[in-house]
């Protein structure tokens, strides 16, 4: 069975690291680290940000760019403001492929050199004029979902889950 993947290059900011480790968890996708991190994982800021998942999160650290493209294999995308197709152009639904949404640092990016040998995968989100980007757990999170919806939502549940409150919570007195 294939699988999403969020790819972090070099991630400068615990607070989105944080937060992108919660949407991994709440989608059961695996998450990839590359170093250098700008921030321990070990910060009570990852852990607040993280909304304490950061134990149930599925995740690896790479020591570069080169160990992770050696250790995983499938289909990567390049999220980049200089992509010349959209998240709405790549096809995710089959269910035996593995994909890979690689996010850039969030002061510069992805570097121009990995980018320029990966043209035909680099992708952006539409947007206005009026903003360079959007925050990179946004990025991360819709990249997700997008993904998943096109493959129906594999093992997610529709309803509130009986273990939290249940998908009667709002009915019941």
């Amino acid at each position: 069975m294939g699988s999403i993947n969020i790819v972090l290059y070099q991630p400068e900011i615990p607070q989105n690291t944080g937060n992108i480790m919660r949407s991994c968890v709440a989608t059961n996708t695996k998450l990839h680290l590359i170093e250098p991190l700008g921030f321990t994982l070990d910060e009570k800021q990852i852990a607040r940000s993280g909304a304490n998942y950061i134990y149930d999160t599925n995740y690896t650290i790479y020591k570069s760019y080169e160990d992770f493209l050696s250790k995983n294999h499938g289909e990567f995308y390049y999220l980049t403001r200089y992509g010349q197709k959209t998240i709405f152009d790549v096809n995710t639904q089959s269910l035996d492929k593995d994909y890979y949404f690689v996010l850039g640092r969030e002061s510069s990016g992805i570097p121009k050199e990995i980018l320029k040998d990966n043209l035909e995968k680099c992708i952006r989100l539409p947007m206005t004029d009026k903003v360079r980007s959007l925050n990179l757990s946004n990025v991360a999170a819709i990249m997700i979902y997008e993904a998943y919806r096109q493959q129906g939502f594999p093992k997610m549940s529709f309803t509130e889950p009986e273990s939290l409150k249940g998908k009667d919570f709002l009915i019941k007195d």
